[in-house]
């Protein structure tokens, strides 16, 4: 049965690639980016039934704007990648004074995923980007209070995603599922190369995995867990994820974040 799949960041990366191998299995596949050029030229590449949604998501503007377009024109998803990242940017500040990394990397997935929890299918599932890179987060920083260096605020980003996909699957007992994956550390993605200087590994190590999760058997019961790929399994992510005290402490960072955009 063919699915209706959200991509973010899907023009270039694993993004494209994961694109690129779901819509040839027959999948309608919705692709954003933030360049209405760079999404059609991934428009192309990705072929099928794809349709485009433009949206910057350091912008909470945007990232409403296209959770409504999203509804206003599909009754239903049945899996959401939040697949867009940051690692290095010119400037990291947003035009309303957030962290850029934090912004793109946890309160706009967070943001744009419970807009569209009312047409997520129930046997859905929402797979999101984390990374091995994690670290405990600096809520100061995550509420754009603290200045942070770029390997800093992209670790504690993905811990902060990893957390509030294990506290989300919490409220949803009954679905749609919340996964957390690394797809794979230094893959040959356009971050890895402009943050890492290396050409990186192969990208279909990250896209096989994110087709597996967001499809696959093996992720079926799997809500609210991790998955490393560089270890080929379910483990734990970094210790302050399993401290209440700190989840919780990130848990309100990200809600008073995302009152103070909204």
């Amino acid at each position: 049965m063919t699915k209706t799949i959200l991509i973010t960041g899907a023009t270039d990366g694993i993004g494209l690639l994961t694109a690129q191998n779901l819509a040839a299995e027959g999948h309608t596949i919705l692709l954003h980016g933030r360049s209405a050029e760079k999404l059609a030229a991934a428009a192309q590449k990705v072929g099928g039934n794809t349709q485009v949604y433009t949206a910057d998501l350091s912008r909470m503007a945007d990232v409403q704007a296209l959770a409504a377009d999203i509804r206003n024109n599909h009754d239903q998803l049945d899996v959401v990648i939040n697949n867009a990242g940051v690692l290095k940017a010119p400037n990291t500040v947003t035009k309303d004074g957030f962290d850029l990394r934090f912004m793109v990397n946890t309160i706009a997935p967070y943001v744009l995923t419970r807009a569209l929890l009312p047409i997520i299918a129930k046997d859905g599932r929402i797979v999101n980007l984390s990374s091995a890179a994690q670290a405990p987060i600096d809520v100061a920083a995550l509420l754009g209070r603290k200045p942070i260096g770029d390997s800093a605020a992209y670790a504690q980003s993905k811990l902060a995603i990893t957390i509030w996909t294990q506290e989300l699957a919490k409220e949803l007992p009954d679905g749609p599922a919340v996964i957390a994956v690394n797809p794979g550390s230094l893959l040959a993605s356009k971050m890895v190369k402009e943050g890492y200087g290396i050409s990186g590994n192969d990208l279909s190590i990250g896209a096989n995995i994110l087709r597996e999760a967001a499809l696959g058997a093996s992720f079926e019961t799997a809500t609210g867990k991790y998955f490393d790929n560089d270890s080929q399994r379910f483990a734990q992510p970094h210790p302050a994820a399993m401290d209440d005290g700190h989840v919780m402490g990130v848990m309100q960072g990200i809600t008073d974040a995302v009152t103070a955009l909204s």
